[in-house]
């Protein structure tokens, strides 16, 4: 069992939310930002919590933001970076456009820890990375990929040891990744 204190929180929010059309950490989800959703989520769970952002304007969240050490390198550069700047074994990473996550799902990753490299979940049959458990001495064979300039996650965890846990039908919707205008209109009539 790992604890809190060995455990810093990640969140993601430095993409061009090219097709959302504006930025997806700043949208408000019942009077809320995406990001600060998912700060709340993470807080109970984690020692501290870093924001990998370019985005100046994030820094109204006072959340420990950082930029990208591999500009560019979407979200492979992302984690690395999140993983670089944590002070703790582990890294809980989470993307900024899955606002109805909660505490206890989070936790469900932390709780099923063991020796892997990665644990993330399943959604029916979609994989999510960017909801997942990090074990920071990953970080040298993430660098040795986007120093080959490879910027798909995908191929970079066939790298490393990934425990995948299929989450439960009910919690589904709180995985929702919020990506279109359109996925936002439907989150918000469906909340």
């Amino acid at each position: 069992m790992i604890y809190k204190n060995n455990i810093t929180g990640v969140i993601l929010a430095g993409g061009r939310s090219t097709r959302m059309g504006f930025d997806k950490g700043l949208i408000k989800l019942n009077n809320e930002t995406f990001i600060s959703h998912i700060k709340k989520a993470m807080s109970p769970i984690v020692n501290s919590i870093l924001l990998i952002s370019n985005h100046t304007s994030h820094d109204v969240f006072k959340i420990n933001r950082h930029e990208d050490l591999f500009p560019d390198a979407g979200p492979v550069g992302a984690i690395y970076t999140g993983l670089q700047k944590s002070n703790t074994a582990f890294s809980l990473v989470v993307s900024c456009d899955v606002p109805l996550i909660t505490t206890s799902i989070l936790k469900l990753l932390i709780d099923r820890e063991d020796d892997s490299d990665v644990i993330q979940f399943q959604v029916d049959s979609r994989k999510m990375p960017l909801v997942a458990l990090y074990r920071n001495s990953c970080a040298p064979i993430m660098y040795e990929q986007l120093k080959k300039g490879e910027r798909k996650l995908q191929f970079v965890l066939n790298d490393l040891k990934v425990r995948t846990i299929e989450l439960d039908k009910k919690y589904w919707k709180n995985l929702t990744n919020v990506n279109t205008k359109e996925e936002l209109v439907k989150i918000r009539n469906h909340d």
